[in-house]
């Protein structure tokens, strides 16, 4: 926790550095956060007793940053798009699944690791890959290639997706939607939205828990599957599928994203004062920095090295393919 803390406090530091040379960041803190804590972990040997506070910052402080977050968000602004982009983010996830993992085939993946890829681009990254692995069976490397390549190209999108929005011609709304609907993590979006704007940012993580909330269904989809496939009993089947339901809604459907929504709603119907809201901000700001300088020190660089060149094709071309659709969407449904 305290190497997180100094790493994100010279992540403060340069951008305040910016800030007097240029009248503003160019580099957002977030964003400096992330590279110097991938620096870090590349160029020194972390002791290991780190790790286990590295994961809290990145899991547990971000929880609560994201959760604090609900009370800065304008709920009614955020679902101006009404219904529709909910459904459209669902269906997102489909195609973007099926396709990626046909791409993954094609290029050669066995199927279980091609699985593991697809639903990693198409949902939350590690989170999906780590809870999709046990379900279909895969071994410890298909799951290590999976997430040490999906890790680093998820930084590379935070960095460059905002260079998208001048060629694309996106509105701080519209770069929020296609942010929650193409980057890996939760703590990803934040990264790659907020520095642009805070609509952007708070439209990101409402998106992003959407498609974050799908993992429940394709946990159990591929439950029933696998035991289908194995001709398992009536009862077996029942047990696999509620226990996947229990993972999904426990473990990754959790509290913080709950945590989020109702303190929108608390602030949409009046119920939190302004002074809250500002200090919620300031808390939320601080503790995503601290969380995006683990993220970074959890990334090593020369993993990107150990990749075959079938998993780099393979998520590279489903990126792609993700951020096309999304932009797809955003023109179908006439988000402005």
């Amino acid at each position: 926790m305290v190497l997180a803390g100094v790493v994100a406090l010279a992540a403060w530091g340069v951008a305040e550095l910016e800030t007097l040379q240029f009248g503003h960041p160019v580099v957002e803190a977030l964003v400096v956060a992330i590279i110097l804590g991938m620096l870090v972990r590349t160029t020194w040997a972390v002791p290991s007793a780190t790790e286990p506070g590295v994961r809290l910052a990145a899991k547990g402080v971000l929880e609560l940053a994201v959760c604090l977050m609900g009370l800065s968000v304008d709920l009614p602004l955020l679902l101006a798009a009404g219904p529709a982009l909910a459904i459209g983010v669902v269906a997102l996830v489909v195609v973007g699944l099926t396709l990626s993992y046909v791409l993954g085939r094609a290029c050669g993946l066995p199927h279980k690791l091609a699985v593991l890829v697809a639903c990693g681009n198409a949902i939350c990254g590690n989170s999906a890959i780590a809870a999709v692995a046990p379900v279909i069976g895969a071994d410890a490397e298909q799951v290590g290639s999976a997430i040490a390549f999906t890790a680093i190209l998820g930084v590379a999108v935070v960095l460059g997706l905002p260079l998208l929005i001048t060629p694309l011609g996106l509105s701080f709304y519209q770069y929020g939607v296609l942010a929650g609907l193409t980057v890996y993590a939760v703590p990803q979006v934040l990264a790659a939205a907020f520095p642009v704007s805070v609509l952007s940012g708070q439209v990101g993580t409402l998106v992003k828990l959407v498609r974050v909330l799908m993992l429940g269904p394709v946990v159990l989809f591929f439950a029933l599957r696998r035991s289908a496939a194995v001709r398992t009993d009536t009862t077996n089947v029942s047990v696999i599928a509620s226990r996947s339901v229990v993972a999904a809604l426990g473990e990754y459907v959790p509290w913080f994203i709950v945590g989020f929504l109702l303190l929108a709603g608390l602030r949409a119907a009046g119920w939190v004062p302004d002074t809250t809201v500002r200090v919620a901000h300031a808390a939320a700001t601080v503790l995503t920095i601290v969380a995006m300088a683990a993220l970074g020190l959890g990334c090593d660089l020369r993993a990107i090295l150990r990749a075959g060149a079938g998993i780099v094709a393979t998520v590279v071309g489903s990126l792609v393919m993700l951020v096309a659709l999304s932009v797809l969407l955003i023109r179908l449904l006439g988000i402005v």
